[in-house]
């Protein structure tokens, strides 16, 4: 036997989520189909009266002391999902009735007496067999009883047959109620843990026995059932005939019912075609009512949309509207300070009304319309002759204030007096116009181009007067002696270069010029770069002045919107407006550092310091005319210093075209004067320009040294270590009458020094070997180039066979050591009066003469051993001996 429905706990769990949050519990669900149909009647299957699927299930609900029963109708919606159709209330139950057509006995009515009208067909339940019937009814019985304590009407089902079927599906269970007092008794029914309350039994037990008791009391005088049946007939057929006479009697009154029931079958299909007729009236009043509803419909989103429209319309006529104040100010109205508020509101509506033009504020529908762009077409008339008049107005502004300042010489400097500039009363001024300007811009951006112009035309005639006037009482204020610009000739006085006067005051009057101005400069471009409405990052000053007060133009203030550090893409744009704005001004700087290259040449060197910090000063983007003004004074004072270093260079290469030199040539010692004032003057970062001079001077002083020495071979080994001595300040020499120990020290902390000395130390040491070779060879020349001679011959023969050689034998040997030998402290001490007669000064004379000695120790020492090598029995002076000699001279 297949599964009931009421046994699927799906089922059951689908039926509780569509009946979620009603607080009301489950107590059977199954599945129906469901049908229409009249009492009495069997329903018809057609058109609109086809089966439904259904699930209908039985539920309670506790209300304090009450409890509730319901029966809710579920049917499927298009996903397949339960969700509620109707609810019925069980105490309002009040008929059962199983339609006696259907011949499964499946189907049944359900009635009850809240229906408002009687003559709609109630709906037909099916179900799937006889017991899902019974089980459904027994659960209604048995809730209707418990809930409301009285049973509903039950039409064409056998009592009986329902309370055997009952007995059947029960399980016996261990225990039973007790039998109440009404006589039915409750038997509680589990059937795969479904709980199922199955109707009390019909009779009870006490009211069998009650009626058998009853029964028991009559005597129906039953004896044989034969003769009983036979009376039962008799008595039966008495009956029916009596029954015939009493129709046959009443056959008018039969007619009468028969003519009536024919006239009201009548009426009955007379009322049918009039319900039909109503019917069809009623369809097309239905179709009519809602053609209507229709278009009343249409009608009242017509109207709404008509007043939107209105509304729209009206906003669109307000936004064209020009304000009278608004339209005074834009045609003819006064720039003068006290009206800049009510043209700076002017500015703004006109923006928010061209604005408000365009497409992503405006509607695009709108934007085709007659009116917006002949109202569009006045705001950009009305748009182009404010800027016009403004831009001029601005224009004449720029040029009177700057016509006012130059005009008063009090602004300058004068004889005798410094001047700083002053521009602060000039951009407060200004800063009048600056939110004017940054909505000309937001108007038209084409217009500021021309204003641009004008402001750096007129701003530029004002700077360059100022720099003009204040480098010229500068110099003429700034008394100093001019230093000589010779330092390495040789044929100027020897104490030229140690008599050079101060001119510190010549580089601080340069610095006072950039102190001054730099700082001028970069607050001008700063307030050029936001008072003309370029959008670049606001730069800080970060050079070195001493001027205090910082004007803070507060041009931020001006676009709220725009933010520090924003990328601009006009930053060419900017450039090319600085350098229009201060073009020509670089002219007084030059004058300034050419005046003080007249006066000191190594003041460059201090003026390249403080150029050097005044451009790693300079990072804002705004300041970008002022950094390549910095870098041309620098290639400027780089120039000029180039120009001294070449000219000294020149005086060091004349020393080859003079007559013989001997000693310690002049621009040899001067360097070390030169050395000492160049390292005071270094200043920043000037030591790369100072480094390359020193480089430059010892490369020339080299070769033009060694050139020298080349003009005398004689002489050249003598003048070269007098002067690499003189280079490397071993000695103090009287030629300049100061100490050189200067350079000495100036090598251990400066690398380019340091390098010039090694390389002078070397050339020194290689010149010095040279010499005090020739000294020692020339006054014992037999004596070395007889064992010059051996030595060359053991490169090819053995030792055993050189006193065999032709010059070489044991007599020359005996001739060269008593011509060379005897009277050896005599020959010394010649060599030691040729070494100093070489020699210029006698400061010099002990070092060589301890370096000769030993160099001729060393060469005897060698000889010495080569006669014994070679010449073993042939006696000649000790080396112990020569030692002695040499160390009593």
């Amino acid at each position: 036997m297949a599964k009931s429905s009421a046994d699927d706990d799906e089922l059951r769990r689908a039926c509780a989520a569509a009946m979620d949050g009603t607080k009301q519990d489950i107590v059977l669900s199954i599945r129906v189909a469901k049908s229409r149909g009249i009492w009495g009647k069997s329903g018809k299957l057609g058109r609109g009266h086809m089966a439904k699927p259904r699930v209908l299930a039985i539920s309670k609900k506790v209300e304090g002391q009450r409890t509730l029963a319901f029966l809710r109708v579920l049917k499927y919606s298009s996903g397949g999902v339960l969700e509620p159709a109707k609810l019925y209330k069980l105490k309002h139950l009040s008929k059962v009735e199983v339609v006696t057509n259907d011949p499964s006995g499946c189907t049944f009515l359900l009635g009850f007496d809240t229906l408002r009208s009687q003559s709609v067909a109630p709906p037909q339940w099916t179900m799937r067999n006889v017991d899902d019937r019974n089980r459904l009814l027994i659960c209604i019985l048995n809730v209707c009883k418990d809930v409301s304590g009285r049973l509903p009407k039950v039409v064409g089902i056998d009592v009986v047959e329902m309370a055997l079927w009952v007995k059947e599906n029960t399980p016996v269970t261990s225990k039973q109620k007790s039998i109440l007092q009404d006589g039915p008794v409750t038997t509680a029914v589990a059937e795969r843990d479904m709980k199922v309350t199955v109707e009390r039994e019909l009779v009870s037990q006490a009211e069998e026995e009650d009626m058998e008791a009853l029964l028991g009391t009559y005597v129906l005088g039953i004896g044989e059932a034969e003769a009983f049946s036979e009376r039962l007939k008799r008595e039966l057929q008495a009956l029916e005939a009596a029954n015939v006479h009493s129709i046959l009697e009443n056959e008018p009154l039969i007619n009468e019912v028969l003519q009536g029931l024919e006239s009201a079958t009548n009426c009955v299909e007379d009322m049918d075609e009039w319900l039909g007729v109503f019917n069809l009236k009623l369809r097309h009043m239905r179709e009519d009512i809602e053609s209507i509803e229709i278009r009343n419909n249409k009608l009242e989103m017509q109207s709404v949309n008509n007043k939107s429209l209105i509304e729209e319309l009206e906003k669109l006529l307000e936004s064209l509207r020009i304000p009278s104040e608004y339209a005074a100010c834009l045609t003819g109205g006064s720039f003068d300070e006290a009206r800049m508020i009510q043209n700076i509101e002017a500015c703004e509506w006109l923006a928010n009304a061209l604005k408000s033009l365009e497409v992503p504020q405006l509607d695009r529908s709108y934007s085709n319309m007659r009116s917006v762009r002949e109202k569009r077409a006045d705001l950009e008339k009305l748009r182009n002759n404010f800027v016009k008049r403004a831009s001029e107005f601005l224009r004449n502004y720029f040029s009177s204030l700057v016509d006012f300042m130059t005009s008063d010489k009090s602004y300058f400097s004068q004889r005798g007096q410094l001047k700083r500039p002053d521009h602060a009363d000039l951009r407060y001024k200004c800063r009048t116009y600056a939110r004017l300007l940054q909505h000309l811009k937001n108007l038209d951006k084409n217009c500021l181009g021309p204003l641009r112009k004008a402001y750096c035309s007129s701003l530029n005639l004002l700077l360059r007067r100022e720099a003009r006037e204040f480098a010229n009482e500068l110099r003429a204020s700034t008394k100093a002696s001019r230093n000589p610009t010779v330092w390495l000739d040789g044929s100027t006085g020897s104490n030229q270069s140690a008599n050079s006067a101060d001119t510190s005051i010549v580089s601080e009057a340069y610095a006072k010029m950039l102190t001054i101005f730099i700082p001028l400069l970069v607050d001008e471009s700063s307030f050029f770069a936001h008072f003309m409405c370029f959008e670049v990052p606001d730069g800080n000053k970060i050079a070195p002045t001493d001027d205090d007060n910082d004007d803070d133009l507060g041009i931020m203030d001006i676009d709220e919107n725009d933010k520090a550090g924003k990328k601009s893409a006009d930053l060419q744009a900017l450039n090319e407006s600085l350098h229009d704005l201060l073009d020509g001004i670089q002219e007084d700087f030059y004058a300034v550092v050419d005046w003080a290259y007249k006066i000191d040449p190594l003041r460059c060197i201090s003026m390249h310091g403080i150029t050097e910090r005044y451009i790693s000063g300079q990072k804002a983007d705004a300041a970008g005319f002022v950094r390549i003004l910095l870098d041309d004074l620098e290639n400027r004072i780089s120039t000029q210093f180039s120009r001294f270093v070449d000219e000294a260079c020149h005086q060091i290469e004349r020393n080859d075209r003079n007559v013989r030199q001997v000693g310690v040539l002049s621009y040899i010692p001067r360097f070390a004067t030169l050395a000492t004032r160049m390292e005071h003057y270094i200043q920043g970062q000037s030591r790369n320009l100072v480094d390359q001079a020193y480089t430059k001077f010892v490369n020339i002083m080299f070769v033009t040294l060694d050139k020298i020495a080349q003009g005398d071979p004689k002489n050249a080994d003598i003048l070269l270590l007098e002067n690499y001595a003189a280079f490397q300040n071993r000695y103090c020499y009287e030629i300049t009458h100061i100490s050189h120990d200067i350079l000495f020290d100036l090598a251990n902390v400066v690398p380019s020094l340091a390098k010039a000395y090694r390389q002078a130390s070397k050339s020194y040491e290689e010149a010095c070997a040279r010499f005090i070779s020739a000294i020692v060879y020339y006054q014992f020349e037999r004596l070395f180039q007889f064992a010059r001679k051996i030595e060359d011959l053991m490169y090819t023969i053995t030792p055993e066979e050189i006193p065999f050689q032709l010059g070489l034998s044991k007599m020359d040997l005996r001739k060269v050591v008593k011509s060379s030998l005897s009277g050896v402290d005599k020959s010394i001490i010649t060599m030691y009066k040729r070494l100093q007669k070489n020699l210029t000064s006698d400061e010099m004379l002990p070092s060589l003469w301890d370096k000769c000695k030993r160099e001729f120790l060393e060469k005897y020492e060698n000889f010495a051993q080569l006669i014994a090598k070679i010449y073993p029995n042939e006696p000649i002076p000790a080396v112990a001996q020569m030692r002695e000699i040499t160390a009593s001279i």
